[in-house]
């Protein structure tokens, strides 16, 4: 998923979350916090595969000579 779709998530659960604040379903709340915390959690990993994938291309360059 792209940023721009983790974001999405992470806004679809707010509104979510703040729908069952004002309806007091807690099942909405719920799922409202776990719809962000999924975006959040998917943001990290791809900062975390952009961070690799850049270390890798580092490497390679230093290996290779390329700079």
């Amino acid at each position: 998923m792209s940023e721009l779709g983790n974001k999405a998530e992470q806004a679809k659960g707010k509104m979510k979350e703040a729908a069952g604040d004002i309806t007091d379903d807690d099942s909405l709340r719920h799922e409202g916090k776990a719809d962000h915390a999924s975006g959040t959690a998917k943001e990290k990993v791809g900062d975390v595969k952009d961070k690799a994938e850049d270390a890798i291309d580092s490497v390679k360059d230093k290996l290779t000579g390329d700079r």
